[in-house]
């Protein structure tokens, strides 16, 4: 059985952590090709992303505080077989609606893994701690958004869009296998009151009256939203403008997520020694300054796609910074909670980037400038949230 403190359970959680960004990087390549087989509009394609996220905040409601209750290890099976039939169905898809469809279902069995690898993690660490096995956490992960797209563009160029579904099926079996044999329960502490809906309610309001678990979700939901919104709107901007081809694209794509590895590099070494807010706080910047290039050379008109792919890049690298420290603060206020904060930190992002992304997106090939506008705000509200936990810091502050 794995151990905490050891490489093998950090890449472990990290794996199930990116079965998120897997989910949607590895396939983004192919989103113009997969509008031409099924003879439907950019819009109708960018629904299977909004599609995975609707299923992904609705899974994370669930999973969360009733692992509290019933363990850790016996939901990520339930979890990971759902994503694995979800994937299978993709893969199998006759029609653009069949794949919206079953992208909810994979994000249904996707969004538990995530959430309860992070209340893994809340089981054994907290506070810079907790931190720092996130920050590791993002750092193995992100060989998954550096290598996903370039995977997916080789696999859509060999064997067509479907082999991207496939490769997510595997992924998933050996998950399965792995947490079935390795992965011991973490649940130690089980709350007094007996699970239901109400229990499950009051659990979400007493959270959401701690002021400093709500800047970190606000702190999560807006990273999420930004990246999301960005990702989604990207193929077509750099197929129209650029006349990107999918394999092209994957390249551009990993180049700027090399930014989130270099990020959740740094954020391992510095956190423990500059706390949360502090790493929060040099990632806020990064991001600020990236996204207010890239949204500036879209406003302008400015055909540098060298500039997108670098200020994208370095938005990425205080994502890396940002997102791991958030969680963990937010965790951190959550007691005995754990299950119920994951939900609600991963949760709420999916619904905002949905929303705000469908409004966006559909456009995205005609005017790009709206998508780096929407990565600016985000970042905009990032600085915000910081500047409240840095400028009015609270005894529970971690």
């Amino acid at each position: 059985m794995l151990k905490p403190d050891t490489f093998a359970l950090t890449a472990l959680l990290a794996a199930l952590t990116a079965l998120g960004p897997l989910s949607t990087d590895l396939y983004l390549p192919t989103l113009p090709d997969i509008g031409r087989a099924f003879g439907v509009s950019a819009g109708q394609v960018q629904q299977t992303i909004y599609a995975y996220l609707i299923g992904f905040a609705l899974g994370q409601v669930g999973y969360g505080p009733i692992s509290d209750w019933y363990g850790r290890r016996s939901g990520l099976l339930v979890a990971l077989v759902c994503y694995c039939a979800g994937s299978l169905i993709c893969f199998l898809a006759p029609s653009i609606d069949v794949l919206i469809a079953a992208r909810v279902l994979q994000a249904f069995g996707g969004s538990g893994a995530i959430v309860l690898a992070r209340a893994v993690v809340r089981d054994f660490y907290s506070g810079a701690r907790a931190g720092r096995e996130l920050s590791m956490m993002g750092l193995v992960m992100a060989f998954g958004p550096v290598s996903a797209p370039l995977i997916g563009g080789a696999l859509h160029t060999v064997f067509g869009w479907r082999s991207s579904f496939a490769a997510l099926l595997i992924f998933g079996c050996v998950l399965v296998a792995i947490v079935a044999r390795k992965l011991p329960e973490t649940l130690v502490d089980k709350p007094d009151a007996r699970l239901s809906l109400s229990s499950m309610l009051a659990g979400y309001r007493t959270l959401l009256q701690i002021r400093d678990f709500n800047l970190y979700l606000v702190l999560c939901t807006a990273t999420y939203t930004g990246l999301i919104v960005w990702f989604a709107a990207m193929p077509f901007i750099y197929h129209a403008r650029f006349g990107l081809t999918p394999l092209t694209t994957s390249l551009a794509i990993s180049g700027s997520s090399i930014g989130f590895l270099i990020g959740t590099s740094i954020a391992t070494r510095v956190v423990v020694r500059a706390g949360l807010i502090r790493t929060i706080g040099i990632g806020a910047t990064c991001m600020v300054v990236g996204s207010a290039a890239v949204f500036l050379l879209l406003a302008m008109d400015v055909n540098s796609l060298a500039g997108i792919v670098v200020g994208v890049g370095l938005n990425l690298v205080g994502l890396g910074l940002v997102y791991p420290q958030a969680l963990a603060g937010g965790l951190s206020c959550a007691a005995e909670r754990a299950g119920a904060a994951s939900s609600l930190l991963g949760g709420l992002p999916p619904v905002c980037s949905a929303i705000l992304g469908a409004g966006i997106a559909a456009s995205a090939a005609e005017k790009a400038w709206p998508a780096g506008l929407a990565l600016l705000a985000m970042a905009l509200v990032i600085v915000g949230a910081w500047l409240i936990l840095r400028l009015f810091p609270q005894k529970s502050r971690v």
